[in-house]
């Protein structure tokens, strides 16, 4: 790490030259067509479309759900993104997305769409330092300051060219680009085995969890014999006293994309004056989403919650509570949740067979047998999805460091001019 420090003392002791965008590289905007030339499907001969959501938050590319054209209007050359490229989201209907970049590390067939544009660096800047600059803080706290009430999700080419960057000497450029592909290598290397894991795991919960009915060792009933079910509500929006000073847990979507699937206290809380006649449901109980994101499922373990209407809770009936682990339970129900996904009514708004699925068998093997399945899977389960122990910390660790460098090196003090 010294190597860079000697370099800008040596070469820009006395501070870097700061140019604007539009000096330094060509902005191209995306590809703007009509939506009869789109295409359903894949096709061979189809020219494929990037749009925000090919961008991660990441600062990386993707490459799912590409839309297709059948031909290229007639102003589209150039607007094919190539190695070295920087694609940019320039609008959006949500804020978050107006302004991330990728960078692209080979030439691709793929164009840009008409709300995204193309940043290719002049021979004067190392296009990976360009990228580097263009992901930070500097470029983000510009844009703060530039948008408007009125252009906040349209940034145009003026307010791109116009950014004032560092361009330090090109050994300076080279050395921080360095330091910083180290760390999203090492990233990346410690992403792919999370989903090298994650893989592993899956084919081992479906292993694990895979009976069959005619095992004399292992009992099978059907779900309404084993679950209390109960649906979830939304108290009163108008209500304060439902919602001021809450105590008890109220559970939504957020809470698994914020917390995972162990739930214990809720983002949102309600008051006792909220619950329909005082009954809550009992902690170990299984919350499945059973309309709209069907199929996901949590283990809440608050004392006595409820949910909002998208979930259905599963509560195992007294007289099995000694016959059943409840993480056991917790990990079938990835398989039943995968049930619900092919088993929906067909309506504008689609939600699960809920005759069918109380119909549904569910295996109850030895305490022992379940508990062994539960030991291997919780090994895997903490390896990739926990935040506190797992390779998802590990990874949250890189990431913070690197940014910590990325924003050390690219502070570079503007050159004073005579």
């Amino acid at each position: 790490m010294s190597k860079i420090f000697d370099l800008m003392n040596e070469l820009c002791p006395d501070g870097v030259e700061f140019r604007e965008l539009g000096e330094i590289a060509d902005i191209v905007r995306g590809v703007t067509y009509d939506k009869n030339l789109e295409i359903n499907g894949d096709h061979e001969h189809g020219f494929k479309i990037l749009r925000a959501n090919n961008i991660n938050l990441d600062f990386t590319l993707n490459f799912n759900d590409l839309k297709q054209i059948k031909e290229l209007p007639c102003n589209s050359s150039q607007k094919n993104l190539m190695q070295k490229d920087i694609l940019i989201c320039v609008a959006s209907g949500s804020k978050e997305h107006v302004g991330k970049v990728a960078y692209c590390f080979e030439d691709t067939d793929c164009f840009a769409g008409g709300f995204m544009s193309i940043i290719r660096a002049k021979q004067v800047i190392n296009a990976r330092f360009l990228f580097f600059v263009m992901s930070s803080s500097t470029f983000k706290v510009y844009l703060e300051k530039v948008l408007t009430s009125s252009t906040i999700n349209n940034l145009n080419n003026t307010i791109l060219k116009n950014f004032k960057l560092p361009v330090p000497p090109m050994e300076v450029q080279r050395e921080i680009v360095r330091i910083l592909d180290s760390f999203t290598l090492l990233t990346a290397e410690l992403t792919a085995e999370l989903t090298a894991r994650k893989k592993q795991y899956e084919f081992y919960r479906d292993f694990l969890l895979s009976f069959d009915e005619d095992q004399n060792e292992i009992k099978w009933d059907i779900i309404d014999n084993i679950f209390i079910m109960k649906n979830g509500y939304t108290p009163s929006k108008a209500n304060k006293d439902f919602w001021e000073n809450g105590t008890i847990s109220w559970y939504r979507m957020e809470d698994i994309r914020e917390n995972g699937r162990i739930l214990s206290e809720s983002i949102q809380k309600i008051t006792p004056q909220a619950v329909k006649g005082g009954k809550l449901i009992p902690k170990n109980s299984i919350i499945v989403a059973t309309t709209a994101t069907i199929g996901e499922h949590a283990l809440a373990i608050a004392d006595s919650f409820l949910m909002n209407q998208q979930f259905t809770s599963f509560t195992i009936r007294e007289l099995l509570k000694d016959k059943l682990d409840i993480k056991f339970v917790f990990y079938y129900f990835f398989k039943i949740c995968e049930w619900c996904k092919q088993n929906t009514n067909s309506s504008s708004f689609p939600s699960v067979d809920m005759a069918k699925l109380k119909k549904v068998k569910f295996p109850i093997p030895s305490l022992q047998t379940q508990q062994k399945i539960v030991e291997i899977l919780d090994k895997f389960d903490t390896l990739v999805n926990s935040i506190t122990e797992g390779l998802p910390r590990e990874i949250e660790l890189r990431r913070k460091q690197y940014e910590h460098y990325r924003e050390l090196l690219l502070n570079f003090k503007p050159k004073m001019t005579a």
